[in-house]
């Protein structure tokens, strides 16, 4: 597949390299490091694919009957699957362990997201893994973490965002609670782990040894809002505080059309309200000139800019407020809007090269250049007899013991 085309306007700075032929970068850190997914649906899918894009040789470990569940949602799982290769073990079973125990040796890291305990009941503890490779980096993704009273909960994204004070901050004048549609919880613990799993190989790529890594979906998220939210343990009405303001939210135009305006600074309130003053008096004033002043008065300033937005067609706003350099922006309602905006577009953000439905390339853009669309999601166990049969020859013994109990997952 093509590398991806780059904004003209920085073509020099950002010229796109061929990567033998859109193979993985030949300057990232991670390419050949090779790192075995046991995990499924979202958030350790997640953190794999970026690593995959950036070099990771990526390996689903999936059981055969079926293999991962985000299999039946054919766009997500290519999107959150592509630049990575599947193998089929089933890990309750003594000699796929131990073919899975000599993948651990030739690997650098290994990805799961079973509750605490399964992994250990499975005869693939921590200290099994490092006994087989002791350069090995064990990430374990859990909604709660692999210790404390609610380890072993059941829980999904909602639950995990729930606990950690994303709604302890608000968002609205109102003051209403309402779930945000992209899993956030699951995401934050995803690029969280897909940063410490970067950091830890580098770690063993200095010292020779690995370690374990516990994320947590919960405190990742939490990490986040707790800026947020800390501050305000002791500061009363968190209505009154000054993360709710009624100049940076979202209006409605004329023709029913939303557009998000955030005069956050002093100087484009002022600049708006003097190119304004003219046609609507109520903004004829230096009353909130000032940030404190706004956000005193943010019912009064929230009212005032909805009467104002509701007196002409979105097209108009935009020829206005783009004119006057306002910090505004369209609000996409549509995924159609996301593929035809101009600006998106020219960063060649969406590419339709791999799968059912287009995709996200790596959201970063790398001077040395970067081709995310390499190799479509694989096929269930695509990558058995080219996986396998590179490896050793010499098997791992491993112990018989009782049949572990069926899986289970507090992943969304």
């Amino acid at each position: 597949m093509a590398v991806e085309k780059q904004d003209p306007a920085t073509a020099e700075q950002f010229e796109p390299v061929s990567d033998a032929h859109g193979g993985p970068p030949d300057w990232s850190f991670l390419t050949g490091k090779r790192v075995l997914d046991l995990s499924r649906l979202l958030p350790g899918p997640y953190a794999t694919s970026m690593l995959a894009d950036v070099g990771a040789d990526v390996i689903k470990i999936e059981e055969p009957d079926g293999g991962d569940p985000a299999r039946v949602a054919p766009a997500l799982f290519e999107a959150l699957n592509r630049n990575k290769r599947s193998v089929t073990l089933d890990l309750r079973d003594d000699t796929h362990r131990a073919e899975f125990l000599r993948l651990v040796g030739t690997a650098d890291a290994v990805v799961e997201s079973f509750r605490p305990g399964v992994l250990d009941r499975l005869g693939l503890s921590y200290p099994v893994l490092r006994e087989a490779n002791p350069r090995i980096v064990l990430c374990s993704l859990s909604g709660y973490g692999q210790t404390g009273p609610y380890a072993n909960k059941p829980g999904h994204e909602l639950n995990f965002l729930g606990l950690s004070g994303f709604f302890a901050v608000p968002g609205r004048i109102d003051g209403e609670i309402t779930r945000p549609g992209v899993r956030v919880g699951d995401m934050a613990g995803a690029m969280q782990a897909a940063f410490a799993l970067t950091v830890a190989l580098a770690g063993a790529a200095a010292t020779g040894q690995g370690q374990h890594i516990d994320v947590s979906l919960t405190e990742s998220i939490a990490g986040w809002c707790a800026l947020f939210a800390l501050p305000l343990a002791d500061a009363g009405d968190p209505l009154k505080s000054g993360l709710v303001q009624g100049d940076n939210d979202v209006f409605r135009t004329a023709d029913g059309r939303l557009l998000s305006l955030a005069t956050f600074e002093d100087k484009f309130w002022r600049e708006l309200r003097t190119a304004l003053g003219a046609e609507f008096p109520g903004l004829d004033t230096d009353a909130y000139d000032r940030r404190p002043a706004r956000t005193a008065a943010k019912e009064k300033v929230r009212d005032l800019l909805t009467a104002v937005f509701a007196t002409h067609d979105y097209a108009w706003w935009e020829r206005t407020l783009t004119g006057i350099g306002a910090p505004w922006a369209p609000v996409f309602t549509e995924a159609q809007q996301l593929l035809d905006d101009p600006h998106l577009t020219a960063r060649n953000l969406f590419s339709r090269a791999s799968g059912p439905a287009p995709q996200t390339r790596f959201p970063v853009r790398f001077g040395s250049g970067l081709n995310t669309f390499r190799t479509p999601a694989p096929e269930l166990g695509a990558h058995i007899r080219e996986v396998l049969g590179a490896m050793p020859a010499a098997p791992i013994t491993v112990a018989s013991g009782p049949r572990p109990p069926a899986r289970r997952r507090n992943r969304t």
